[in-house]
Order: C-alpha cells, then sequence, then structure tokens
C-alpha cells in the first residue's frame, strides 16, 4: 500500500483518491480551529503561495480528538480558516488520527515516520511532509512552525 491508493473525503463529503496529488511534495497537517497553533494556518497558507506553482500542497485534515478543538462541520470549519486566515489550500472532512477509527492515511504515514510518542500523534498540526514519489521523508511536532519547514520543502522541490 501507497499514499496514493488512499481516498479521503473532502469538506463536503466527497470522495478524493489522493492519485490527484501524485508527483507533487505534500505537506499533510491534522488540524483544529481552537487551539493555541492554530495560527500556524497562516505559515501554512504562506508556503503554499510561495512554492504551489513548484507543485506543492497543503492537506489540511481537521481533527477533533485533541481537546475538543475543532467543533462544527466541514463547512464551518472551512468558513472560519477562509476568513480568518485566507486559506485556500485543500481541506478535507475530519479525521481521527490514532485509535480504532484512525483515518488510514494518518495510519500509513505513522508507519512510515514515528514520533517521539512512537506513532501516536500527540496533539494537533503535527505535520507530514511527503516527496514527489509518495515517499514520507518528515514529521514535525506541533511546536514545530510552518516557516521552520521551508528548507526541508524548497529542498524537495
Amino acid at each position: 500500500m501507497n499514499l496514493y491508493d488512499q481516498s479521503v473525503k473532502d469538506r463536503k463529503g466527497n470522495v478524493v483518491s489522493l492519485k490527484e496529488y501524485e508527483g507533487k511534495v505534500l505537506l499533510i497537517v491534522n488540524t483544529a480551529t481552537g487551539c493555541g497553533f492554530t495560527p500556524q494556518y497562516t505559515g501554512l497558507q504562506n508556503l503554499y503561495d510561495k512554492y504551489k506553482d513548484r507543485r506543492f500542497v497543503v492537506l489540511d485534515f481537521p481533527c477533533n480528538q485533541f481537546g475538543n478543538q475543532a467543533p462544527g462541520t466541514g463547512e464551518e470549519i472551512h468558513n472560519f480558516c477562509t476568513l480568518n486566515y485566507h486559506v485556500t489550500f485543500p481541506q478535507f472532512a475530519k479525521v481521527d488520527v490514532n485509535g480504532a477509527a484512525e483515518s488510514p492515511v494518518f495510519t500509513f504515514l505513522k508507519e512510515q515516520k514515528n514520533g517521539f510518542l512512537g506513532s501516536r500523534i500527540k496533539w494537533n498540526f503535527t505535520k507530514f511532509l511527503i516527496d514527489r514519489q509518495g515517499n514520507v521523508v518528515g514529521r514535525y511536532g506541533p511546536a514545530d512552525k510552518p516557516e521552520n519547514l521551508e528548507k526541508d520543502i524548497a529542498d524537495l522541490l
């Protein structure tokens, strides 16, 4: 199994194949709108704006598993992010990133790159950097600001 074999739901509930992103550098992030790290949306958007023409994409997966910090529907989350952070990168339906109901995408990502606590995701705004071939080449914790990932992203482009 690889990343591009996975399908996910967009914020409106439509099925999207991750094959659509094959050949691109990806930053996959589990996010929340009510978290202390929520201002990282600005840094994520800045990276996306700077590198999207070089086939870089941020994929946003809201997650409500940590402190109920991503309440609301996909559209409510999208409206919040658009209004407050001018987000234009793809946003998907809410997912679980740990446990029995976790998204297969996050199961795959965690199998490829274990973090400090093993494969378990510790909190919102954990980031996974994917190269053009679909390999997970980096895992970054919530406190790692998006702007601090820029060199790693640029190296893959």
